[in-house]
């Protein structure tokens, strides 16, 4: 990993795909294709113990992102890699203004306070879950192991505001 760069974690490894060392891939990009934009893949778990890969080719198969990688020969190679991350330094993403006007990366939601619209705490993000639906906010609950699931849409999520790193939901306290 290069030294001191956050990484981001585009996609994970499914499993593999066929006996040739291709890989089913979940991709987390804006498009099913769109982490062949970047060279250079880094494989990890957890946030540690990255390691460099090279994608070498890929084809869309029932809507799944099926990618060759170099060093996966054959299922056995595929099969170690299965549960691993896709990560890339965050150095390499587009740039996007602080303001979040035009986006930001689900990375930026972690850690930041929820409340509703009448004021009161909801939690504190700390995940992303992607339904197929919609994406969901997971909103651990302070002094507690217990979390709360916010549908990330726009009927429910009335503002991001990055700067003051606060999300207001219109969402209960009791739902």
């Amino acid at each position: 990993m290069p030294a001191g760069e956050q990484m981001v974690v585009l996609g994970h490894v499914i499993g593999p795909h066929g006996i040739r060392g291709q890989l089913k891939i979940a991709s987390y990009t804006e498009t099913i294709e769109g982490l062949f934009d970047y060279p250079v893949w880094w494989l990890g778990k957890d946030g540690s113990h990255w390691r460099a890969v090279h994608p070498a080719s890929y084809i869309i198969h029932d809507g799944r992102l099926i990618a060759t990688v170099a060093g996966s020969s054959d299922r056995t190679s595929a099969s170690e890699l299965k549960g691993l991350q896709i990560a890339v330094p965050r150095s390499e993403l587009p740039q996007l203004p602080e303001n979040g006007e035009d986006g930001y990366y689900w990375l930026d939601l972690i850690g930041m306070h929820v409340c509703n619209t009448q004021g009161e705490a909801l939690g504190t993000v700390t995940g992303l879950l992607e339904t197929g639906a919609n994406e969901v906010l997971q909103v651990g609950l302070a002094g507690s192991d217990k979390e709360r699931l916010i549908p990330f849409i726009d009927q429910i999520i009335v503002e991001v505001d990055l700067k003051s790193r606060r999300i207001t939901a219109d969402w209960g306290l009791d739902y």
